[in-house]
Parts: C-alpha cells; structure tokens; sequence
C-alpha cells in the first residue's frame, strides 16, 4: 500500500513551521561516526525497575492458564513487532548521548488506567515470575508468524534479558487487564533505537511492540483499546516525547488497522533489517481530534 504521507529526502522539501510537533521533515544527516555508535558498547546506567504490586506468581485465568486454540484468521494478535535484538547495555543510538539515566520515566509507576475493556496496567516484566507465560505466547504459531520466537523458554529468555539488563532504554511489561496478564508490550526509546536509522527520529520518540496473548481477547477490539491506552500513558507521562511510533510489519494488517483505529496514523512504509514496515506514529499535537 503507498504511505500515507511519506516522509521526504533529505533537501527536497520546503522546510516544516516550528512548533507543529506532527510533522515527518526533520531529516537527519548523520556522520558515520554517529552511526558507528549502535556498535559501541559502555557500562549499564540503569535498569528497569520491577513492578512494585504483583509480588509472587501471577495466577492466570480461562485460556490464558492453559494454553487455548490459535487464533482465527483476521485477529489482531500482535502489534509493533521488534525489528531484532534490542540494543545491549549502554549502546547508543541514532540520536547520539544518553542524557538521562531514566530513559523512560519509569513505566512501573505509570499506573493503572480504566479503559472500556476494563482497568489496565503495565507490569515490568519480572524473568523468574513472567518467563514461563510470555514464552507460551511467544509459541502460539500466529505470533511466532511475526516475533520468531518460538522454541524453549531459553529462546524467549535471551531476548529478555539485555533489557531486563540494559541501560533502561527498552522496558518489558506485562499487560494486566481487570487483574489478568494477557498481553506482552516492549515500551523503548526510539531515538536511542537502531530504527532510528530507517526514518526522522526526533529526540524522545517512544516506540512500543505488542502482543495479544489471551486467545479469548483476540480480534474483538481489544488490541486497539489497549493500544490507545498505552500510547496516552506514554504521553502523559512523558512530557518531552511528542510522539509515540510504532513499525508492524506490513503483512500482520490487523496490526496496522488497530493503530489506525487507535489514533496512529500510516507516515511511511519502511524498509527494515528484517521486514517491510508500516511506519505509525501518534502525534501528541493531534490527539484529541484521533
């Protein structure tokens, strides 16, 4: 599908007004020395912090205890997938120094939020208390279709780990919904991402990833209530991210349509390491009118 409006190449285009904060024209001309510094690798600043009220083993609920049958087909089941390993600790990204060792503003004390579906809150992922649940997600074919992380615990562990171990940039969280695990979300700064090379970052670009895990919350518009949700508390919690992007694959068009209908909107198709993306972004400046 064309973009919706692709952002232009470097010089080609008119300058955008200052202050309108939804514009995609701040084209990024970046010397190989900047970029040379996804691969450089310093010590850890900090780390995530764990989820201060679920303490102990999550009792989960229906299907989401025991497995249940793979999605039907036109489900929303994931959403914003990675587009590889996330950077390890102390790496830095497009956007050069890392400026502040709470590179997300603490999504553990974001708190809960009442949304239609009922109250939702992200829980930072705890490996000893999370991995066995998130890793039977990550199992399900219609997810493994997009994260490619099916296989033993180890295998979703390793991917876990360099964030649960990182400088903070990349957050893993649980989705609770009415006091139910059922979703697995990565809350990261996308300017400090290695996506930040394959489009416009600005400074404090907050990306997410998700995935619906409870078979019995898929395709009946969950996804965009939670997406919708999640993205408000990004941006009300932090103040200097004017936007929040997302990069599904083109393919998963469920995906894509949930971040339509929760506000996101198609800047750009982008050509990613591993995948041909849909480049979504809310616009903090237009949130009220989507």
């Amino acid at each position: 599908m064309p973009p919706a409006d692709a952002y232009p190449g470097a010089g080609t285009g008119p300058a955008s007004p200052s202050g309108t904060g939804a514009e995609d024209t701040l084209d990024l001309q970046l010397p190989d020395e900047f970029l040379a510094l996804f691969g450089e690798d310093t010590p850890a600043t900090a780390t995530p912090s764990s989820a201060p009220q679920l303490n102990g083993p999550l009792h989960l609920e229906g299907d989401l205890a025991q497995g249940g049958s793979g999605p039907t087909e036109g489900e929303d089941v994931s959403a914003g997938t990675p587009t590889g390993a996330r950077p390890s600790a102390g790496t830095r990204g497009a956007m050069g120094m890392l400026e502040n060792p709470d590179l997300l503003d603490s999504p553990a004390e974001w708190g809960p939020v009442t949304t239609p579906a009922g109250v939702f809150q992200l829980v930072p992922v705890r490996l000893e208390r999370d991995l066995a649940v998130i890793s039977r997600w990550m199992n399900d074919p219609a997810v493994a279709a997009f994260w490619a992380l099916a296989g033993a615990e180890a295998v979703t562990a390793a991917h876990l780990r360099p964030q649960l171990e990182g400088d903070g940039r990349s957050v893993p969280c649980l989705g609770v919904l009415s006091g139910v695990p059922m979703s697995y979300w990565e809350i990261y700064r996308a300017d400090l991402d290695p996506v930040a090379r394959h489009y416009p970052a600005r400074p404090h670009d907050t990306g997410i990833h998700l995935l619906i895990g409870g078979v019995t919350d898929r395709g009946r518009g969950v996804g965009t209530t939670l997406l919708r949700a999640v993205s408000d508390l990004v941006l009300d919690n932090r103040r200097q991210c004017a936007r929040v992007i997302a990069e599904p694959d083109l393919r998963n068009t469920p995906s894509v349509s949930a971040f339509l209908s929760a506000g996101f909107r198609l800047s750009a198709e982008v050509e990613l390491p591993d995948k041909q993306a849909a480049l979504m972004i809310r616009d903090r400046a237009h949130r009220a009118q989507l």
